[in-house]
């Protein structure tokens, strides 16, 4: 594995650096920095998604024939660390990395044709129903009901922690259309117009203050069997192959490296009994060790870049990529709650979201000015939000045992 650039990644890397140097600007990089979330907010998501689109790299995983670019693999690498490197918004990966991906695999011509340079344009917003209030890791167990009416399902059921539901106007859906001895069988992929009546959307408000998730409600929803995507009764495969790009669909290392960085900075300007923090031995050793994770990671990342280039399929490196990414991530949470102890105390949602509502939340009469420094911020929230890291995509205990089967035979 050769891990330094040729001459043909130093140019793209510079394409690269000038593009976001031009169209990354200071509002959406002031934004980026306040981000709480894995999520962006959705008008900052969309403005950098046009910016993304217009210059033909919204989608660059995907084949070149759907609007992907032609990039090697180190070429992807190449631009997701600098992205990273630049604080870019994230887009929702709902649409363009996860439902674009299973239509391109699975989806029939006509839906690709309808779909897909929606998803690319942004004129289609996306979101996801797996997760019922009884069915989250052991998500086979879910019970929506999807029955066939002769030209159309009639759907009922509910969904739950379902990521800018409050925005989405499509929503790719697992559901049950029929009941079997083995759970994963009768399961069907389905794609639901939120605009469809008896769908109906209420907020999940967040620890952080945050209006990120919500509940969905279906009631006698009517949905076309032409928006079945694969065959009725075997939508578990396409699921399992959705969830190669939902969890080891993106490099973290390059991420984790510009947060390490902004922590270092914090523990430069704050001070430890008159010292700087990042000068106290425990602290350092803390940056270090987290240092050494994500080396770890990155040297991972880069021998999994280059079994893809020689064209093998990522399996189980998946879901280590998701566990390893999402645990380093935690842990600099909690990093960054030592380098700004006090600060981190009051309560203050309205500070990461500038000119927006917060739901449920009124800043008290002379207190709107947000108190710390702005590095200080999004600290707490960052710290309640990465909980759900180890269980989103499959809890981090259910990849420890996809690893243990399927690397280790256990």
């Amino acid at each position: 594995m050769d891990l330094s650039l040729s001459a043909k990644d130093i140019a793209f890397r510079d394409e690269v650096r000038r593009f976001l140097d031009e169209k990354l600007t200071p509002d959406l990089r002031a934004t980026a920095a306040l981000m709480t979330s894995v999520y962006a907010d959705y008008e900052t998501t969309m403005k950098w998604h046009k910016a993304l689109y217009e210059k033909g790299w919204v989608a660059p995983a995907w084949p070149v024939e759907y609007g992907g670019c032609d990039w090697t693999v180190a070429q992807h690498y190449i631009f997701s660390s600098e992205l990273s490197s630049a604080s870019a918004p994230s887009l929702s990966p709902m649409g363009l990395g996860m439902c674009g991906p299973v239509l391109i695999g699975h989806g029939t011509p006509e839906q690709k044709a309808r779909f897909l340079p929606r998803m690319l344009d942004g004129g289609d917003f996306w979101c996801q129903g797996y997760s019922e209030p009884g069915s989250g890791s052991d998500l086979a167990s879910l019970q929506m009901s999807a029955v066939d009416m002769g030209d159309h399902f009639l759907c009922n059921g509910q969904k739950i922690w379902t990521t800018h539901a409050n925005y989405a106007n499509w929503i790719f859906n697992l559901v049950r259309t029929s009941k079997e001895d083995i759970p994963q069988r009768g399961i069907t992929f389905l794609l639901i117009d939120m605009k469809t009546p008896g769908v109906k959307v209420e907020p999940l408000v967040m620890l952080s203050g945050e209006h990120i998730q919500n509940q969905v409600f279906f009631t006698d929803v009517k949905v076309p069997k032409a928006n079945v995507v694969g065959k009725v009764g075997e939508g578990w495969t396409v699921a399992k192959y959705l969830m190669q790009f939902e969890r080891g669909g993106h490099a973290y290392a390059p991420g984790l490296t510009t947060r390490l960085n902004r922590i270092r900075a914090m523990a430069q300007a704050e001070l430890s009994g008159g010292a700087r923090l990042i000068d106290e031995p425990e602290f350092a050793a803390k940056i270090a060790a987290a240092n050494v994770e994500i080396s770890a990671l990155e040297f991972t990342e880069h021998r999994i870049m280059s079994a893809l280039s020689n064209g093998q399929a990522p399996g189980a490196e998946s879901s280590l990529l998701k566990t390893r990414g999402t645990e380093i991530s935690q842990a600099l949470t909690e990093l960054a709650l030592e380098a700004v102890p006090a600060y981190a105390m009051p309560y203050q949602p309205h500070a990461t979201r500038p000119g927006g509502p917060v739901p449920g939340f009124t800043p008290p009469s002379g207190n709107e000015t947000p108190i710390g420094p702005k590095h200080s911020l999004p600290v707490m929230s960052k710290y309640l939000n990465d909980r759900a890291g180890s269980i989103y995509a499959g809890t981090n205990e259910v990849q420890r045992n996809i690893m243990a089967k399927a690397v280790l035979g256990l």
